[in-house]
Protein backbone atom coordinates (compact mmCIF):
# COMPACT_ATOMS: atom_id res chain seq x y z
CA UNK A 1 0.00 0.00 0.00
CA UNK A 2 1.20 3.49 -0.84
CA UNK A 3 2.28 5.18 2.40
CA UNK A 4 1.11 8.58 1.10
CA UNK A 5 -2.45 7.26 1.37
CA UNK A 6 -2.06 6.80 5.12
CA UNK A 7 -2.32 10.36 6.31
CA UNK A 8 -4.61 12.44 8.47
CA UNK A 9 -5.74 14.60 5.51
CA UNK A 10 -6.74 11.48 3.55
CA UNK A 11 -8.47 10.06 6.64
CA UNK A 12 -10.51 13.28 6.89
CA UNK A 13 -11.43 12.98 3.21
CA UNK A 14 -12.53 9.37 3.78
CA UNK A 15 -14.48 10.43 6.89
CA UNK A 16 -16.37 12.96 4.75
CA UNK A 17 -17.14 10.15 2.29
CA UNK A 18 -18.58 8.01 5.12
CA UNK A 19 -20.73 10.96 6.16
CA UNK A 20 -22.70 10.81 2.89
CA UNK A 21 -24.69 7.61 3.57
CA UNK A 22 -24.96 8.53 7.26
CA UNK A 23 -26.48 11.91 6.38
CA UNK A 24 -28.96 10.27 3.98
CA UNK A 25 -29.98 7.72 6.61
CA UNK A 26 -30.37 10.33 9.36
CA UNK A 27 -32.49 12.70 7.27
CA UNK A 28 -34.65 10.29 5.29
CA UNK A 29 -35.03 7.25 7.54
CA UNK A 30 -34.78 8.64 11.05
CA UNK A 31 -35.69 12.29 10.45
CA UNK A 32 -32.98 13.03 13.01
CA UNK A 33 -32.27 16.51 11.71
CA UNK A 34 -30.09 17.51 14.66
CA UNK A 35 -27.71 14.64 14.01
CA UNK A 36 -27.90 15.23 10.25
CA UNK A 37 -26.93 18.87 10.79
CA UNK A 38 -23.96 17.70 12.85
CA UNK A 39 -22.88 15.34 10.05
CA UNK A 40 -23.13 18.18 7.51
CA UNK A 41 -21.14 20.50 9.77
CA UNK A 42 -18.43 17.88 10.27
CA UNK A 43 -18.39 17.29 6.51
CA UNK A 44 -17.85 21.00 5.88
CA UNK A 45 -15.10 21.15 8.50
CA UNK A 46 -13.28 18.12 7.11
CA UNK A 47 -13.40 19.67 3.65
CA UNK A 48 -11.55 22.67 5.02
CA UNK A 49 -9.08 20.83 7.24
CA UNK A 50 -8.06 18.00 4.88
CA UNK A 51 -6.56 20.38 2.33
CA UNK A 52 -5.20 22.78 4.92
CA UNK A 53 -3.41 20.01 6.83
CA UNK A 54 -2.16 18.31 3.66
CA UNK A 55 -0.43 21.51 2.57
CA UNK A 56 0.77 22.42 6.06
CA UNK A 57 2.25 18.98 6.75
CA UNK A 58 3.39 18.42 3.16
CA UNK A 59 1.14 15.36 2.91
CA UNK A 60 -0.48 16.09 -0.42
CA UNK A 61 -1.16 13.00 -2.50
CA UNK A 62 -2.61 12.12 -5.86
CA UNK A 63 -5.40 10.33 -4.00
CA UNK A 64 -6.26 13.52 -2.14
CA UNK A 65 -6.14 15.62 -5.31
CA UNK A 66 -8.64 13.31 -7.02
CA UNK A 67 -10.74 12.03 -4.11
CA UNK A 68 -11.32 15.36 -2.36
CA UNK A 69 -13.17 17.11 -5.21
CA UNK A 70 -14.95 13.88 -6.20
CA UNK A 71 -16.23 13.36 -2.67
CA UNK A 72 -17.22 17.04 -2.50
CA UNK A 73 -19.35 16.55 -5.62
CA UNK A 74 -20.93 13.39 -4.16
CA UNK A 75 -21.60 15.17 -0.87
CA UNK A 76 -23.22 18.10 -2.63
CA UNK A 77 -25.26 15.84 -4.94
CA UNK A 78 -26.49 13.60 -2.10
CA UNK A 79 -27.40 16.61 0.03
CA UNK A 80 -29.29 18.22 -2.83
CA UNK A 81 -31.26 15.03 -3.50
CA UNK A 82 -32.18 14.78 0.19
CA UNK A 83 -33.09 18.48 0.20
CA UNK A 84 -35.29 17.93 -2.84
CA UNK A 85 -37.10 15.05 -1.13
CA UNK A 86 -37.47 17.06 2.08
CA UNK A 87 -38.40 20.26 0.19
CA UNK A 88 -35.53 22.29 1.69
CA UNK A 89 -34.41 24.06 -1.51
CA UNK A 90 -36.21 24.76 -4.79
CA UNK A 91 -35.76 22.41 -7.72
CA UNK A 92 -34.16 25.07 -9.96
CA UNK A 93 -31.18 25.34 -7.60
CA UNK A 94 -30.64 21.60 -7.72
CA UNK A 95 -30.89 21.54 -11.52
CA UNK A 96 -28.40 24.41 -11.77
CA UNK A 97 -25.79 22.86 -9.46
CA UNK A 98 -26.12 19.29 -10.72
CA UNK A 99 -26.15 20.52 -14.34
CA UNK A 100 -22.87 22.34 -13.75
CA UNK A 101 -21.27 19.17 -12.42
CA UNK A 102 -22.63 17.02 -15.26
CA UNK A 103 -21.22 19.40 -17.88
CA UNK A 104 -17.84 19.37 -16.17
CA UNK A 105 -17.93 15.57 -15.91
CA UNK A 106 -18.44 15.30 -19.68
CA UNK A 107 -15.60 17.76 -20.28
CA UNK A 108 -13.36 15.79 -17.92
CA UNK A 109 -14.00 12.68 -20.00
CA UNK A 110 -13.07 14.73 -23.08
CA UNK A 111 -9.83 15.77 -21.40
CA UNK A 112 -9.05 12.14 -20.56
CA UNK A 113 -9.57 11.13 -24.18
CA UNK A 114 -6.88 13.55 -25.30
CA UNK A 115 -4.51 12.44 -22.55
CA UNK A 116 -4.94 15.49 -20.32
CA UNK A 117 -5.34 15.29 -16.55
CA UNK A 118 -8.48 16.57 -14.85
CA UNK A 119 -8.55 20.31 -14.26
CA UNK A 120 -7.10 21.46 -10.96
CA UNK A 121 -9.49 23.01 -8.50
CA UNK A 122 -8.71 26.71 -8.06
CA UNK A 123 -9.16 28.95 -5.03
CA UNK A 124 -12.58 30.24 -6.15
CA UNK A 125 -13.73 26.68 -6.79
CA UNK A 126 -12.75 25.77 -3.25
CA UNK A 127 -14.54 28.86 -1.94
CA UNK A 128 -17.69 27.88 -3.86
CA UNK A 129 -17.68 24.39 -2.36
CA UNK A 130 -16.89 25.83 1.08
CA UNK A 131 -19.91 28.15 0.89
CA UNK A 132 -22.25 25.37 -0.23
CA UNK A 133 -21.03 22.91 2.40
CA UNK A 134 -21.44 25.57 5.09
CA UNK A 135 -24.87 26.58 3.79
CA UNK A 136 -26.33 23.07 3.94
CA UNK A 137 -26.53 22.57 7.73
CA UNK A 138 -28.04 26.05 8.13
CA UNK A 139 -30.60 25.41 5.39
CA UNK A 140 -31.70 22.20 7.09
CA UNK A 141 -31.81 23.94 10.47
CA UNK A 142 -33.91 26.70 8.87
CA UNK A 143 -36.78 24.22 8.66
CA UNK A 144 -37.30 24.40 12.41
CA UNK A 145 -39.97 26.87 13.44
CA UNK A 146 -38.23 28.90 16.12
CA UNK A 147 -35.81 31.81 16.46
CA UNK A 148 -32.85 29.55 15.71
CA UNK A 149 -34.54 28.41 12.49
CA UNK A 150 -35.10 32.03 11.46
CA UNK A 151 -31.45 32.91 12.08
CA UNK A 152 -30.32 29.76 10.25
CA UNK A 153 -32.48 30.78 7.28
CA UNK A 154 -30.64 34.10 6.95
CA UNK A 155 -27.16 32.62 7.42
CA UNK A 156 -27.88 29.55 5.29
CA UNK A 157 -29.21 31.48 2.33
CA UNK A 158 -26.35 33.98 2.65
CA UNK A 159 -23.83 31.17 2.27
CA UNK A 160 -25.98 29.47 -0.38
CA UNK A 161 -26.31 32.54 -2.61
CA UNK A 162 -22.58 33.21 -2.56
CA UNK A 163 -21.87 29.51 -3.02
CA UNK A 164 -24.23 29.15 -5.98
CA UNK A 165 -22.83 32.26 -7.67
CA UNK A 166 -19.24 31.09 -7.20
CA UNK A 167 -20.10 27.51 -8.16
CA UNK A 168 -21.63 28.57 -11.46
CA UNK A 169 -18.96 31.16 -12.28
CA UNK A 170 -16.10 28.76 -11.54
CA UNK A 171 -17.92 26.09 -13.53
CA UNK A 172 -17.93 28.44 -16.51
CA UNK A 173 -14.21 29.08 -16.01
CA UNK A 174 -13.42 25.37 -15.76
CA UNK A 175 -15.54 24.65 -18.84
CA UNK A 176 -13.74 27.33 -20.87
CA UNK A 177 -10.36 25.94 -19.84
CA UNK A 178 -11.35 22.36 -20.71
CA UNK A 179 -12.84 23.35 -24.06
CA UNK A 180 -9.70 25.32 -24.87
CA UNK A 181 -7.50 22.31 -24.12
CA UNK A 182 -9.72 19.97 -26.13
CA UNK A 183 -9.78 22.36 -29.11
CA UNK A 184 -6.01 22.83 -28.87
CA UNK A 185 -5.49 19.06 -29.00
CA UNK A 186 -7.74 18.77 -32.06
CA UNK A 187 -5.79 21.53 -33.85
CA UNK A 188 -2.47 19.88 -32.99
CA UNK A 189 -3.71 16.49 -34.23
CA UNK A 190 -4.99 17.89 -37.54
Amino acid sequence: MDRSLLSIPNALTFLRFLGIPLFIYLTLSLHADGWAIAVLAIGGATDYFDGKLARLWNQTSRFGELADPAIDRLYIFATLVVFLIRDVVPLWIIVLLVGRDLILAVLTIGLQRIGQPPLRVNYLGKAATFNLLYAFPFLLLAHTENFLGTMAFVVGWGFAIWGIALYISTGIGYAREAISQIRGARVNNS
